[in-house]
């Protein structure tokens, strides 16, 4: 059975152009946009600020910090994903609460759920309320 292969193609040039350049020559460059937290970022680059890989190994500590989160992700009430996602950094029988929340309401009942498992004095709250609602 014969087989017919059909190429088609064009000779003629671009001819769009801006200031005399055509297209085809003209090289467009666009800024790097940063991440939205690129800022936070930067911040947490310091020994001064715990990051989860400063999460304390001992027992104690795995168990306090998986009690808070057991409680944020299943509790009663109804955090939003960003509440859920926060970090909860438990050193020494401490615990840190950094990252974004929805309202100062989610930031409150948090501290006081991570107070109520950790023990008064041993909450650390750095959570902070977005700004764009």
């Amino acid at each position: 059975m014969p087989m017919f292969v059909l190429l088609v193609g064009c000779n003629e040039k671009n001819k769009s152009s801006v200031n005399g350049v055509p297209d085809s020559d003209r090289v467009t460059t666009t800024a790097p946009v940063d991440a939205n937290n690129s800022r936070v970022n930067v911040r947490d680059r310091n020994d001064a600020t715990l990051t989860p890989g400063d999460q304390g190994n001992s027992e104690v500590d795995r168990d306090i910090t998986q009690r808070v989160r057991k409680s944020l992700v299943s509790g009663p009430t109804d955090y939003s994903i960003t509440a859920k996602n926060i970090k909860i950094i438990t050193v020494d029988g401490k615990v840190t609460l950094r990252g974004p929340v929805n309202t100062v309401e989610e930031k409150t009942s948090i501290a006081a759920l991570a107070n109520s498992v950790a023990g008064d004095g041993n909450v650390d709250d750095q959570l902070e309320v977005k700004a764009n609602q």
